[in-house]
């Protein structure tokens, strides 16, 4: 258990939080929250012991071990990815050593009933179960499982470190965090680096980690699937809520208004007040209830309003220009940087008012193909254009777009043009650029702002194909929310480059999986395509043990098989005989029903023989367990259906 107490720490004169308390448990899942700048990395920084709080203290228990992966490391390394993990498992060299001491320091021993003689098997017992935890028996295992599940192939665990690109560079590091297993884990932003299939493999290993878990991330599913607990860091205060980010959401909700009334009947008794003060100070017979009142005006404490910054980015993009039916063809596309191939034979045709997310893992060739889109690369093959294809590019790295010497104003005044050039300034305060930073220069600009300056530009040149290569990277969750906003809105064609499943949820109808040198289109959202995707694992799975039980022609295996196929004849043909049974029930009820009709439909011929209120109530029950048999005979043709395939 880590304990903080009283922390205090503060910037030019404004505090980021004060006299904030909480503890981190054993086995805590919690999530850091809060607006670009609000403190959350300067508070993972003082946890961690890299920065020292300006009041209050951390305790951390002895032998208590943290891992501390920061937004960004120099990770340079000489070492293969491989030894490069291996270095992790420092402390199992370290507790061979003490166990293979202690154990001869106890051979020698004979003084079985002493005190120190306990000490060296209470010493040793210590160490071997350490040893256990930390993977010492399983230490090239956990190496191999834990670096293909951050995404590394098998060819490329003896690649020098330095080969790859600091994002490849990070996942080694949050690596080796994670095969030292220690008792806290702080991430920031571990998501930044990763693709979709990784993200979901290490919310699995986060979700059943032994110790604590602490983060930063903008990514609301990860933080929904790994979360238990959210600290929320307001102005000046941290807030503990026992939910995870979608729970926080509501609860923060329900407590601003439990704040906000709690306030509001607290001045209207102060006004009740000091109108009983108003209208009798002068008056003697109630000079003493007066002074009563006086006095308790002067106890009651104020009741504050915390304030909450709503200050975000809003806007639209502009509609976009009448373009062809086709927007963008491809046949026998290919790329290649040396070799081998990073795009092959790829053949694919986007169409008027698609939205497609290009996903798969880092390095297949996403920001590729939208540079092949937006000409900023060659290729082999075609690329065909629609007609009036006008294209807007946010890539991945848009801070290098921008001229570094100039400022904010310059940026967006020197590419607007007619009677927009009249709305910069409105613009930009849209993008929370205010009178004070519109003459910054961009170079002196934070990751966030230099994407939210992008963004403005986005909108002063109208097009009708808009590719967004990771544009939620700098953002916080309420600009995120409103970019998606302003996307759904959007009525021309979306290419959309992410791996942010909860963004990406709504935005798209087709999916574009990059995976070994070529693309795979899949229609839906990214919810459907994760669930194709697990089941097309789970057939190519059954597939694989089916080659194997041929293989091994296990006599076991075909008993099994047998007595699965029996069950499943049983369950179908009992199934059948409900249907069966459904639809007798069917043709009796419209049987019934059709009667019920050629008395209502004949009032006269049946006036003086039925009772009409009667029949009225017979008829509407007739017509609900039909419309409830007709129910039930869809949901088991859908059994029938599911079993059968």
């Amino acid at each position: 258990m880590i304990s903080i107490n009283n922390l205090s720490i503060h910037f030019t004169g404004t505090d980021l939080f004060s006299n904030a308390s909480f503890l981190i448990n054993d086995r805590d899942r919690i999530g850091l929250t809060g607006k670009n700048g609000s403190g959350k990395t300067t508070l993972l920084n003082i946890i961690a012991g890299e920065l020292q709080p300006q009041q209050g203290e951390v305790v951390v228990p002895a032998n208590t071990t943290l891992g501390y992966l920061l937004q960004e490391m120099d990770t340079d390394s000489n070492k293969s990815i491989y030894d490069e993990a291996l270095t992790a498992f420092t402390e199992i060299g370290e507790l061979e050593k003490q166990i293979s001491d202690l154990s001869d320091e106890i051979s020698k021993r004979t003084n079985y009933e002493s005190k120190e003689y306990h000490d060296l098997i209470h010493r040793l017992t210590e160490a071997n179960e350490r040893f256990q935890v930390i993977g010492g028996q399983t230490m090239q295992a956990d190496t191999e499982k834990v670096l293909t599940g951050l995404g590394f192939r098998r060819e490329d665990f003896m690649r020098p470190v330095n080969e790859f690109s600091s994002g490849w560079q990070m996942r080694v590091e949050l690596a080796k965090i994670l095969l030292r297993k220690p008792d806290v884990i702080l991430l920031d932003e571990p998501t930044n680096h990763l693709d979709i299939e990784s993200i979901q493999w290490l919310e699995e290993f986060l979700i059943n980690y032994f110790g604590a878990v602490m983060l930063v991330s903008h990514d609301r599913a990860f933080l929904d699937n790994v979360t238990k607990r959210t600290l929320e860091i307001s102005p000046g205060k941290i807030y503990n809520y026992k939910a995870g980010y979608s729970g926080y959401i509501r609860m923060r909700e329900e407590r601003m208004e439990r704040q906000m009334a709690t306030f509001n009947n607290q001045q209207k008794q102060v006004r009740q007040i000091e109108r009983f003060i108003e209208r009798f100070r002068y008056k003697n017979t109630k000079a003493r209830q007066v002074q009563s009142k006086i006095k308790m005006l002067d106890k009651l404490e104020e009741i504050e309003i915390d304030e909450i910054d709503k200050s975000a980015i809003h806007f639209r993009f502009p509609p976009a220009p009448r373009s062809g039916k086709v927007v963008v063809e491809a046949a026998n596309l290919g790329k290649k940087f040396g070799e081998p191939d990073v795009l092959k034979n790829l053949n694919f045709a986007i169409v008027k008012g698609d939205r497609v997310a290009f996903v798969g893992r880092n390095g297949e060739g996403k920001t590729t193909l939208s540079r092949i889109i937006v000409k900023e690369l060659d290729h082999s093959g075609l690329l065909k254009y629609g007609h009036n294809v006008q294209i807007g590019y946010f890539a991945q790295n848009q801070g290098d777009y921008l001229d570094p010497d100039k400022t904010v104003f310059e940026t967006i005044d020197d590419i607007a043009v007619g009677d927009i050039r009249k709305q910069v300034r409105n613009i930009l305060g849209a993008f929370l650029f205010s009178d004070d930073t519109i003459d910054k220069k961009v170079k002196v600009l934070s990751g966030g702002e230099k994407s939210r300056l992008s963004l403005a530009k986005l909108l002063l040149t109208p097009s009708n194909l808009l590719i967004l290569d990771e544009p939620t990277n700098h953002l916080d969750m309420q600009s995120k929310d409103i970019l998606k906003n302003a996307l759904l809105q959007y009525d021309g064609t979306l290419i959309l480059v992410s791996h942010d499943r909860d963004f990406l949820q709504g935005l798209t109808n087709k999916i574009f999986e990059f995976k070994n040198q070529n693309i795979k289109e899949y229609l839906g959202d990214i919810y459907d395509f994760l669930e194709t995707r697990k089941l097309a694992t789970l057939k190519q799975l059954e597939k694989a043990r089916k080659s194997e039980k041929e293989k091994q022609q296990s006599k076991s295996q075909n008993k099994l098989d047998w007595e699965r196929k029996k069950q499943l004849d049983r369950d179908t043909r009992k199934i059948k005989n409900q249907i069966k049974k459904a639809e007798k029930s069917i043709e009796q009820l419209e049987k019934a029903i059709n009667e019920k009709d050629e008395i209502l439909s004949n009032p006269e011929k049946y006036r003086d023989s039925i009772d009409y209120d009667e029949l009225y109530l017979k008829y509407e029950s007739l017509n609900k367990e039909l419309k409830k048999e007709m129910n039930r005979w869809e949901e088991l043709n859908m059994k029938l259906e599911e079993l059968q395939n």
